[in-house]
């Protein structure tokens, strides 16, 4: 059976438009299952009925005419119940409704069952015979498990427009709404522009070649011409964004160097293969082995690698072709970038002035482009799985980088609701900039510390963009993921003394390496089941001594002279974890402070603390308290960990959010524990540069708060009109709320009284 129903799901998946599929579908399974009728009934959430679409054995005549009401007849009562409905004499059940249209009055056998996706019904499909029987757990199950496969192609066809039969399949004029992930906040409105490439890898037919040093020059011009074009973009983004963020182009530089790709294309160049057929043949074989890896950020680098071969193959075509480079149709209005993956060289190339937003239908929050995309201060969303570039093409699209959400295609009280809550966020932008410079500090004296969270480029985000803040978490992996190898210690101390002195007078939190999980290295790949839960943070360093040790003595090589810095361990589950971490961090600085001595220099000690995102460590407060100097929550990872949601699975990320009742008792208690033990505690997550969360965090007693640099000031002025009493009444109301909707309306209540409405949203 399994096999039969591979077959109806292949068969009718391979079928381009939505109504031939489903006729096609209620002919194989009237076949296969030897029933006399097979329909299917699609939802009207704005008529609240179901339609019938597609039938083989009932009246054609009444496709599209016969309307069933959500809680009418045998369909309704299927779609209220959410589950099958196996009837051996359908006319003589009670809630039988007769539609004389559909004439299907000899029939008496009848089984239903929901089509659902994400908890939403789409639809009904029904299975009829003329004999009154009961169908078998067989049959049942069989009807159950299709509407199961066929669902997400419904859901696919509902996105874009497929559903309306008077719209078309490429309706343009009818809402609908998509769900990604939050790649990076804000809003957005725009018409959508997808860049089409002429030519790519995945199209491209191979080749041989007996001309082996032509077809060699070929790929060795194409590659120069790829390479000025790299970094023109690189240029681009020159000043716009962090050095570390810009620095993603050093991965490109690296892939285009001749012992890099090169080596193998012209390897298979001398094989007899042409020179786009060459580097298709390396480039797709690279890209299926990061695919294949588990961790999220691995997998974005197979985008990376097609993208910029894909340009490679453009250029070597080109310089056969002895033409230049033709302009494509560039957008001349604000746009919402599209693309099945957006790369960074795709959005560094597009014309600043006119984007407005971005959607990338397969990247996640690990991707190059979320990254330059927040450091640019443009909203995105990312894994909008069920909708297609071409689909978004020309339509009109409003974007939630807070909630990650799209809706196309708009109605006209929607997209003005939406266009006054740009406006008052612009307004309110500006009146925040007037503001930046003054003292984070509430209505009625209560003082708030705000930092940064950084990477490679402190001083950038520092000093220009934050207003000389300190570093609240600087993440040290950054540079060891740009790299081929691990960098020597003295490659680490340059690097850590020139963040040092980027803020010689604020404290400076480096965290040690936190690798992977979602964040592995390159050079150190780790294979596992499940990487949030393997071999991560904390656990790999003290695995590998030698490697914590040449970081630990860096940093304090780095911070010589000076008294700004502070080390932080990430992925604490124990108290074993902190007393192996501090003899070694001991051993280090024993070793530095006599080097230091001796040349008549001075180390002081630097304060030690950890991050508190494993929820066992919660149990541990008293314990741990003994151990370190201070506490800072990674809200990030402790949301994930206590909902059990991987925020970057578009499936389950509707179920991760930070202002769930559980998470903000969790992250309360700390604060109180914290208090008790004297010990001083922040938080470096996302939550902490959201003001509905920075309040509630105001409200539970933390008085410092490490943020994006985007967010700072945004955070100061919420911080300045607000007071604590009133954070801390809000607090109470959302710590008994029952779900974290409920939470988002009393804040929402909260900050349109306090008259924030607009920019300060409640939650990411």
């Amino acid at each position: 059976m399994l096999t039969v129903l591979k077959s109806i799901v292949q068969e009718v998946n391979q079928i381009p438009r939505l109504t031939d599929a489903l006729f096609r579908l209620a002919e194989r399974v009237k076949q296969t299952m030897g029933v006399d009728s097979c329909s299917i009934y699609l939802a009207d959430y704005n008529s609240q009925a179901f339609v019938l679409k597609a039938t083989d054995g009932l009246a054609p005549d009444a496709v599209e005419l016969v309307k069933i009401g959500f809680s009418e007849g045998l369909i309704g009562l299927v779609g209220q119940r959410e589950e099958p409905l196996n009837i051996q004499d359908a006319p003589n059940h009670p809630r039988f409704k007769h539609y004389p249209e559909v004439k299907e009055e000899s029939y008496h056998a009848f089984l239903g069952t929901p089509i659902i996706h994400q908890r939403k019904v789409l639809g009904v499909i029904t299975m009829q015979q003329s004999a009154k029987r009961k169908f078998s757990e067989d049959e049942e199950a069989f009807l159950v498990t299709l509407a199961a496969q066929i669902a997400l192609e419904i859901s696919h066809a509902e996105t874009r427009g497929a559903l309306n039969p008077i719209a078309g399949i490429y309706a343009g004029h009818i809402q609908k709404n998509v769900r990604g992930v939050p790649g990076s906040p804000g809003l957005a409105m725009g018409v959508g522009y997808s860049p089409h490439a002429a030519y790519t890898l995945a199209t491209w037919i191979v080749k041989q070649s007996d001309n082996t040093q032509q077809e060699i020059d070929y790929y060795r011009k194409g590659v120069e011409v790829t390479r000025t074009q790299v970094e023109a973009l690189s240029q681009r983004l020159e000043g716009q964004v962090p050095d570390d963020v810009r620095a993603i182009f050093q991965l490109y530089h690296q892939l285009l160097d001749a012992n890099s790709l090169g080596r193998e294309v012209e390897a298979k160049i001398r094989e007899g293969w042409d020179a786009a057929s060459s580097l298709k043949l390396v480039v797709e074989a690279y890209a299926a082995r990061f695919e294949a890896m588990d961790d999220p950020y691995m997998q974005e680098r197979a985008i990376d690698i097609v993208d910029l071969s894909n340009r490679i193959l453009v250029n070597i075509l080109q310089v056969i072709s002895g033409k230049t480079e033709s302009v494509s149709d560039r957008p001349s209005e604000a746009s919402i970038l599209v693309a099945e993956e957006v790369s960074a060289p795709m959005l560094a190339e597009f014309p600043k002035e006119f984007l407005a937003g971005i959607i990338s239908i397969r990247g996640s929050n690990n991707s190059h482009a979320a990254i330059l995309a927040r450091a640019m201060g443009v909203p995105a969303v990312m894994g909008c799985q069920n909708v297609s570039p071409t689909l978004l093409e020309k339509k009109e699209i409003l974007l939630d980088g807070y909630a990650g959400e799209v809706i196309v295609s708009p109605e006209k009280a929607i997209k003005a609701e939406f266009s006054q809550l740009i406006e008052e966020e612009k307004l309110l932008s500006e009146r925040i900039d007037k503001e930046a410079d003054k003292p984070c500090e509430s209505e009625d004296g209560c003082r708030i510390n705000l930092q940064v969270n950084a990477g490679l480029s402190a001083e950038i985000e520092t000093a220009v963009r934050s207003g000389k803040v300190g570093i609240g978490l600087y993440r040290t992996e950054i540079p060891f993921m740009m790299r081929e190898r691990f960098p020597s210690e003295s490659e680490q101390v340059e690097l850590y003394r020139n963040v040092l002195l980027s803020a010689p007078d604020r404290e400076i939190v480096m965290r040690t390496l936190d690798v992977g999980g979602d964040k592995p290295l390159p050079y150190f790949p780790i294979t596992e089941e499940n990487p949030f839960l393997g071999w991560r943070g904390i656990r790999l360093t003290l695995d590998h001594p030698e490697i914590f040790l040449v970081q630990i003595r860096a940093m304090l090589r780095a911070s010589i002279g000076l008294q700004n810095l502070s080390i932080m361990l990430p992925m604490i589950s124990s108290v074993g974890e902190v007393n192996e971490a501090r003899r070694l961090v001991e051993q280090a600085f024993f070793e530095v402070e006599e080097e230091a001595r001796l040349q008549g220099e001075r180390l002081y000690r630097p304060r030690l603390g950890i991050m508190l995102e494993v929820p066992s460590v919660l149990y541990q407060l008293p314990q741990l308290a003994k151990k370190v100097d201070f506490f800072s929550v990674g809200s990030n990872d402790l949301t994930q960990y206590l909902l059990a949601v991987d925020r970057n699975n578009t499936r389950v990320a509707s179920l991760y959010n930070s202002y769930h009742p559980a998470v903000l008792s969790a992250l309360y208690d700390i604060a109180k524990q914290a208090d008790q033990y004297q010990v001083p505690v922040s938080v470096c997550g996302e939550i902490a540069g959201e003001p509905g969360g920075a309040i509630l965090l105001m409200g539970m007693g933390y008085r410092k708060l490490s943020m994006n640099a985007f967010n700072l000031r945004k955070i100061n002025w919420v911080v300045r009109n607000v007071n604590l009493s009133e954070a801390q009444s809000l607090l109470s109301c959302a710590l008994t709320s029952d779900s974290y909707e409920e939470v988002f309306n009393h804040i929402n209540q909260y900050l349109e009284v306090k008259g924030l409405g607009g920019l300060v949203r409640a939650g990411s």
